[in-house]
């Protein structure tokens, strides 16, 4: 017999379709894996940092969701108006039952074509070798004479010369003013590097300016450009955007740095502090090796000072002063005893002498009686005669007489 139930159509729950159209949506090779193009309309972003939006053109529109895990590395604000491609895949909120497109990837539209554009002329210049390592040059350490190319106006510029007279006050720095951006800025960055170029002092070249669209940066992925970074006569470090842009200048400069105020530091890697320290530092190990350096040479001044000592002949010439001092002595203590000794010998021969002395002899009351034609001392009585004059010398004088009588006696046996 018939079966009238096996007519009867499958019944679902809503649960069950939603469920089936997730299965679908997430297994199609082509919704799973899609870029679409539209303009953003209702864009929120919610406290918890998840992005929600509607994509739409001129006949429809689809509601997208980004994660917050996705939504952090954009390296743009998205807004109401703006047209993108976004990547992702296609899936079903099953609260609701709205097919969605979960957002992993977002760009301003056109930046696809442009990013083929910057791989193709990075291929190029890669193969030409202005990348290469072997042509970047050494940065100085501690500069003098800084240029800057970027807007006089931009934010970015105050950012850099705020970091220099922080880091590095005692630079000076030349801004070469140029457009940034559009279609006249290749041409304009390229006449500002070249002036600074012709500053014979100049030590560094800052090119920067702030983040932006691909579109923003474009004019710095220019091949004029790109040459006249390489042919730089002085360094060249690049501050292009944020951390994640990445530009033909980048990759050709001496330095790339993540943003304009990162370029300021790394053109002053040694700061005025810095070189303080590094100065009292280097004071202090001078004073230690001065110190040690005296220390040793006094050392060695006295250990050749004694060594000259014990050879020199001055010791000799002192010893021999100082026996000439000691002989010079025993001949004045010789002279003096012997002085001494023929005084009292001399005082002995005048005692002697003055004992025999005739004087002595007159002093006791004799006289001497003399000739006074001849001068002959009368010792005898036959030496004179009666009625001849005679000198008589007593002790303190001398008269004459006449002899009157002679009378002889012997008294001498």
């Amino acid at each position: 017999m018939f079966d009238f139930e096996d007519l009867q159509p499958t019944i679902m729950s809503v649960k069950a379709l939603n469920n089936y159209l997730r299965e679908l949506l997430e297994t199609d090779e082509v919704l799973r894996d899609i870029w679409v193009k539209g303009e953003i309309s209702n864009y929120t972003r919610a406290s918890s940092g998840h992005l929600y939006f509607t994509l739409k053109d001129a006949d429809a529109q689809v509601k997208c969701v980004m994660w917050k895990g996705s939504a952090f590395g954009l390296r743009f604000d998205p807004r109401d108006g703006m047209a993108v491609e976004v990547h992702g895949s296609m899936g079903i909120y099953s609260a609701t039952g709205q097919v969605q497109l979960y957002v992993t990837e977002m760009r301003p539209a056109g930046e696809g074509q442009l990013f083929a554009e910057f791989l193709k002329l990075k291929a190029k210049l890669e193969a030409k070798g202005l990348f290469d390592d072997a042509h970047k040059r050494q940065l100085p350490r501690f500069p003098k004479h800084i240029g800057i190319v970027s807007s006089a106006t931009g934010a970015a510029l105050q950012d850099m010369l705020h970091t220099l007279e922080r880091r590095l006050p005692t630079a000076r720095v030349t801004l070469a003013p140029s457009t940034v951006q559009g279609t006249d800025a290749p041409a304009s960055l390229i006449r500002a590097l070249k002036a600074l170029n012709r500053i014979e002092d100049l030590d560094l070249i800052l090119l920067a300016r702030g983040g932006g669209s691909i579109e923003d940066l474009w004019c710095f992925n220019n091949e004029a450009l790109a040459h006249a970074i390489f042919n730089s006569r002085v360094p060249v470090i690049s501050g292009v955007g944020h951390e994640t842009d990445f530009t033909i200048a980048d990759f050709v400069a001496d330095l790339r740095a993540p943003t304009p105020t990162a370029a300021a530091e790394l053109a002053s890697p040694i700061t005025v502090d810095d070189l303080l320290l590094t100065v009292t530092e280097m004071n202090s190990r001078l004073n230690q090796r001065i110190s040690l350096n005296l220390s040793t040479l006094s050392n060695a001044f006295k250990l050749a000072k004694s060594a000259l000592d014990r050879v020199s002949p001055r010791q000799r010439v002192y010893n021999a002063l100082q026996r000439q001092d000691e002989l010079f002595a025993r001949l004045d203590r010789a002279i003096t005893a012997r002085l001494q000794k023929l005084s009292l010998h001399l005082e002995r021969e005048s005692a002697q002498l003055k004992a025999l002395s005739p004087m002595a002899v007159l002093a006791r009351g004799y006289a001497i009686i003399s000739d006074p034609q001849t001068g002959k001392v009368v010792k005898q009585i036959a030496q004179i005669e009666p009625t001849l004059p005679i000198r008589i010398q007593i002790l303190d004088g001398t008269f004459y007489a006449e002899v009157i009588d002679i009378k002889k006696e012997n008294n001498y046996d």
